[in-house]
């Protein structure tokens, strides 16, 4: 049970690194907000749903 607690916390911490990393490297346009649906939908589905969070913000807005 600790264990699987652990994972996800790290999971989590990965994930706000790596939206934060990529806001940092993008211009301020194409920023994706850091808030919790974000950092858990990245948690759970990694990399493709930062992918299609970048296709989203660039086609909607």
């Amino acid at each position: 049970m600790l264990n699987k607690l652990y994972k996800f916390f790290k999971k989590i911490t990965v994930s706000f690194f790596m939206l934060y990393g990529y806001n940092l490297l993008v211009p301020a346009s194409a920023i994706i907000p850091i808030n919790l649906i974000t950092i858990v939908l990245i948690a759970i589905f990694s990399l493709p749903a930062l992918l299609i969070l970048i296709v989203i913000k660039l086609t909607i807005y």
